[in-house]
């Protein structure tokens, strides 16, 4: 509805969808499975490539990561002694929208290129009924959001408030779950809280550790004794985060490394806002990337393909993405920008 008839239209409300998916349930891995299951057949029966299909699905499923509200900016705030959630949950949404706009640029130059174009017209009958059924969903982004800015509850009581919520519009709402299936839910939920409370604990044993023997200031020494230019050493933590990201889950990478890392960015005078959006982006493409992407095996399953073929489509999406991550590192105001007119920096 949006994106009318511009080359790649549903692979272009692909994206759109995932961002607003992502930004809802805060994982990449669900918005890829999600959306790939839904749009994916349309597409094919549009004539789109499934592996172009699948590649657009997987490349932009983690922009709801950075578009808030987000679990690792959470985790970030915690492990980095304080930073404001409100103000991470601000920066998060101008990157998170670039890197969905650079996706959306190299999806429109490779439709227009195979001739990708949507047949499907809607009436403004149909757009205005299409537009109250997602309503209420989209109401979850600013009650939480507004929630949290507007100070009336914080960022973990926000969480409730929209498991409440999405809980009570899926029962009577949607009536897309059923009472029965309410103890199954619960259980798979109390097993993923467990799941991150004990790496939450393991990694501040780790963190103390590391602080009782003095790692980050020797691997501060470490890197500032290679070069002393901004450039090149923020280039360095880029590389050595991007590969991390590959080999790692975003939680554990997050409160493993923000120790090490940070007191080097604040040493160089970069904003503790600044480096976490910067370190959040990196892990975001370790879930797109192999040998353990998460979000890059589910949108590989959804969409049927193989990841040899899909890998070699994405990574034109990797060079756009890239791009974006050099941009937010090298122009702080990209991230420091919406928070300071909120008046949190």
């Amino acid at each position: 509805m949006i994106t009318g008839r511009t080359p790649g239209a549903l692979a272009q409300t692909n994206v759109l969808a995932n961002m607003l998916f992502g930004a809802i349930s805060g994982s990449g891995t669900a918005a890829a499975s999600a959306m790939g299951s839904i749009i994916g057949p349309i597409e094919k029966e549009e004539g789109y490539d499934p592996n172009f299909s699948a590649a657009a699905n997987i490349a932009t499923a983690p922009t709801g990561l950075l578009i808030p509200p987000s679990n690792v900016m959470i985790t970030f705030s915690l492990v980095s002694g304080g930073t404001s959630v409100a103000a991470l949950f601000m920066a998060g949404y101008i990157l998170g929208i670039l890197w969905g706009l650079a996706c959306m640029l190299v999806i429109f130059c490779i439709a227009k290129k195979r001739g990708y174009r949507s047949s499907a017209k809607f009436t403004a009958k149909e757009k205005l009924n299409i537009f109250l059924q997602a309503l209420p969903c989209l109401l979850l982004i600013l009650i939480v959001i507004g929630g949290i800015i507007g100070g009336i509850f914080t960022a973990t009581e926000g969480s409730v408030v929209a498991v409440v919520y999405s809980l009570l519009l899926s029962l009577f709402g949607y009536k897309s779950i059923k009472l029965k299936e309410l103890p199954q839910i619960l259980k798979e939920s109390a097993e993923m809280t467990g799941i991150i409370i004990f790496l939450i604990g393991v990694s501040s044993i780790m963190s103390w550790v590391m602080a009782f023997t003095n790692i980050p200031s020797l691997v501060s020494s470490g890197l500032l004794a290679i070069s002393n230019n901004r450039v090149v050493i923020l280039l360095m933590i880029n590389v050595l985060l991007l590969i991390v990201g590959t080999f790692m889950d975003m939680t554990p990478a997050c409160l493993i490394f923000t120790p090490i890392f940070l007191p080097v960015c604040q040493a160089l005078g970069m904003d503790t806002i600044h480096f976490g959006i910067m370190m959040i982006f990196n892990l975001c493409i370790g879930t797109i990337t192999p040998p353990v992407g998460t979000t890059l095996f589910v949108g590989v399953k959804v969409g049927g393909v193989k990841i040899e073929t899909v890998f070699k489509q994405l990574l034109i999406y990797f060079a756009a993405i890239f791009a974006v991550l050099m941009l937010v590192t090298y122009i702080p105001q990209l991230s420091l920008w919406l928070p300071s007119l909120m008046g949190y920096v």
